[in-house]
């Protein structure tokens, strides 16, 4: 019987002792949240966020400091005076023309005022031109210029040369328009002195500022051997504002040239502040206009 009682006792003791686990694990399982361990991930995640947004913010209160500085260079650059002749830009005679920007400036072969060189490799756009300026107006290539008026000469270097086509020499007249002198193919003379015309009734102070930095020259675009500039056909014009050069490429333009852009868009022109290196004084003959002018038999 003693044998027997302790063998009871010994399997009441195990028994006991696998109910007390069980009972432990289950008690264990029941109190453990069973979405804890997400709400761990979450909260480490939010940490990490916010962490990430701290940053942000410091690099936007650096950035903020930076374009604040760069505004303060900018408004005492507007407002330093003008300095020597880069920032003058020629008067119409052409014996009293002076530099104003490292490239010279030239006469055409016909007496009138020709444009300083262009830079290619252009890559700066300007917003305020992608946005607002040349709706429906595309630029000729020299493909499509070529095609409409023909290669104006032969061989080009980055300097000015006479136009020797006999077809383009046929279409291409110097007047005076607006107390510029100009070299440009004839219809695109006619349309000019149609816009300097509503220029003056609606903008006299405007039209009262124009001055010219050039139209005809038979060259290369500066810093390309192989694009032609739309000069060397006639069909452009550099135009300048109280006789000051539009700084090129400078994502910024003069509020005068800003107000002759909507007069040439309307009529058909492209604005060189739609270039990939923002070019405001120039503007030139849009390709649609080009061909109804070849359509009418004007070219």
């Amino acid at each position: 019987m003693s044998a027997i009682a302790a063998i009871v006792i010994g399997m009441s003791i195990i028994l006991a002792a696998v109910i007390f686990a069980f009972v432990g694990n289950l008690l264990q399982d029941t109190e453990r949240d069973p979405n804890a361990g997400k709400i761990d991930r979450l909260t480490q995640q939010l940490a990490q966020q916010d962490s990430e947004i701290r940053g942000l913010r410091s690099e936007l209160n650096t950035l903020k400091g930076q374009m604040a500085d760069v505004g303060g260079r900018v408004m005492e650059l507007e407002k330093a005076p003008p300095s020597g002749p880069a920032q003058t830009a020629p008067v119409i005679n052409p014996q009293a023309v002076q530099q104003t920007d490292p490239s010279p400036l030239f006469t055409d072969q016909f007496g009138g005022m020709a444009p300083r060189e262009e830079e290619g490799n252009l890559t700066e756009p300007m917003q305020l031109a992608k946005k607002r300026f040349n709706e429906n107006v595309i630029r000729p290539t020299p493909a499509v210029l070529r095609q409409i008026l023909g290669e104006p000469r032969s061989t080009y270097s980055t300097t000015c040369a006479p136009v020797t086509n006999p077809k383009l020499l046929h279409v291409l007249e110097t007047r005076d328009i607006g107390g510029i002198r100009l070299t440009m193919i004839r219809p695109a003379l006619d349309s000019l002195q149609q816009i300097m015309a509503r220029l003056k009734k609606e903008e006299p102070d405007i039209y009262a500022a124009i001055g010219t930095a050039g139209a005809l020259c038979a060259r290369y675009v500066r810093g390309s051997s192989k694009s032609v500039s739309s000069h060397a056909w006639g069909a452009a014009v550099d135009l300048t504002i109280k006789k000051n050069l539009d700084n090129m490429g400078d994502n910024s333009t003069q509020f005068g040239l800003v107000v002759l852009a909507e007069f040439f868009n309307e009529a058909g022109w492209y604005w060189g502040a739609g270039y990939s290196r923002e070019d405001s004084m120039h503007f030139e003959v849009g390709e649609a206009l080009l061909r109804k002018w070849a359509a009418e038999g004007k070219l």
